[in-house]
Order: structure tokens, then sequence, then C-alpha cells
């Protein structure tokens, strides 16, 4: 595989995690936000990276801010 097939495919990998992993968010917020559970402020999440093949497991962690705060 050439440089830019593997840059093209890690690419298009990272965009669908981006893409899916803000859909995903944006519905737990909203059915939490109709069922009253939503909590105020930020919330931490966490991503865990495998790649089993690598041995690559990486984490990554932040906070999120709820909507209608600030």
């Amino acid at each position: 595989m050439s440089d830019d097939s593997f840059n093209m495919s890690l690419r298009k990998f990272l965009k669908t995690v981006g893409v899916t992993s803000q859909r995903q968010i944006e519905d737990a917020v909203r059915a939490a936000q109709q069922n009253g559970s939503a909590p105020s402020g930020s919330v931490e999440a966490k991503v865990v990276l495998t790649i089993d093949a690598l041995g690559v497991s990486h984490e990554i962690s932040g906070a999120i801010e709820m909507p209608g705060d600030g």
C-alpha cells in the first residue's frame, strides 16, 4: 500500500469516527433532555482507540459542555 492510499484510508476512518461519534452524542443529549435526565454543566467523555494488530490502545478523555449552559 502506498503512503497516499494509507493516508486516504486513515482519513476516511477518522472522518467516520468523528461523524458517528457526534451523532451518538447528540442523540444521547436529546434523549436525556426529553426524559429530564440531562446533566447541567459539563460531562466527561472518553474514547478508546484499539488496533489489535498493531498493539495500540489509546485513551482520549475530555469534557463536553452541555447545551443551554454558558
